[in-house]
């Protein structure tokens, strides 16, 4: 499955009059690719994801899904920052969920929840509720959710922005573990240079407001990649040119100048 976006824009209405929130925003991903998209607040990022997740319309332009055809949007599923399971079932009953209308038993959406409660190392919680659950393992519970349902793409907006430092690189390794057996197309929204480094096979850079996409940078990398390799020369000279791109409307954005 590939997605190709072209020259997609989007304005909302607010009571100071229009925001354009993307301008001409275009690229294709690759079959089963890990893109990665970072960028300051305020840039798009999160509208570009909601438009390809068909959350909202664009303004202008156009999305075609490879190879369904035409503006056909594919099976997807999306995981957000903040967990979004349902507090009255059970992590069992919430990662089976979207399974209900895939004509399956109740006995095999239990079975087929189960194996991927255990991927990502919660199958002692199986009938625990969200409130009983850190916050990293909800989003664990999110992360199984969403490749239960086989999707052909998976969008993640910044799902491991509310989590400390160690639980993140423990979603991650989860994370790429998971994908690595199933080879979804993933999108993938963070602020995090690193992340998006240690992550994509590709990385969008987004600036501007309105939105655009400013550099795509393929990530040489092969696969597994260990936190302990991202202080590689080769590494942190992408990661420095990700920085480059970025820092006027960083420091912008929290009312600092560039030095």
């Amino acid at each position: 499955m590939r997605i190709v976006c072209q020259n997609l824009s989007k304005n909302f209405q607010t009571h100071n009059g229009p925001i354009q929130a993307l301008q001409d925003v275009s690229f294709a991903t690759e079959e089963s690719e890990f893109v990665c998209i970072v960028g300051p607040s305020g840039c798009g990022k999160t509208t570009l994801l909601k438009i390809i997740a068909g959350l909202q319309a664009p303004g202008s332009g156009n999305i075609i899904f490879e190879p369904a055809g035409n503006h056909r949007r594919p099976n997807n599923a999306m995981v957000f920052q903040e967990d979004s399971l349902f507090p009255w079932m059970t992590v069992l009953d919430n990662v089976a969920f979207g399974l209900g209308s895939k004509g399956l038993s109740k006995k095999e959406r239990r079975q087929r929840a189960r194996t991927f409660i255990e991927k990502v190392g919660l199958i002692a919680f199986a009938n625990s509720y969200p409130h009983e659950l850190s916050m990293g393992m909800r989003q664990r519970v999110g992360i199984a959710r969403a490749f239960v349902a086989r999707p052909y793409t998976l969008l993640m907006d910044e799902p491991f922005g509310s989590v400390d430092a160690q639980t993140r690189w423990i979603l991650q390794e989860e994370l790429l573990s998971i994908w690595s057996e199933h080879h979804n197309l993933v999108i993938f929204v963070t602020h995090d240079i690193e992340e998006a480094v240690l992550l994509g096979d590709r990385v969008l850079v987004m600036s501007g407001r309105p939105g655009s996409i400013r550099e795509e940078i393929t990530i040489p990398f092969e696969r597994p990649r260990k936190l302990a390799n991202m202080e590689q020369s080769e590494i942190r000279e992408i990661k420095w040119h990700i920085w480059n791109l970025l820092e006027d409307q960083a420091r912008k954005s929290v009312g600092l100048s560039s030095s």
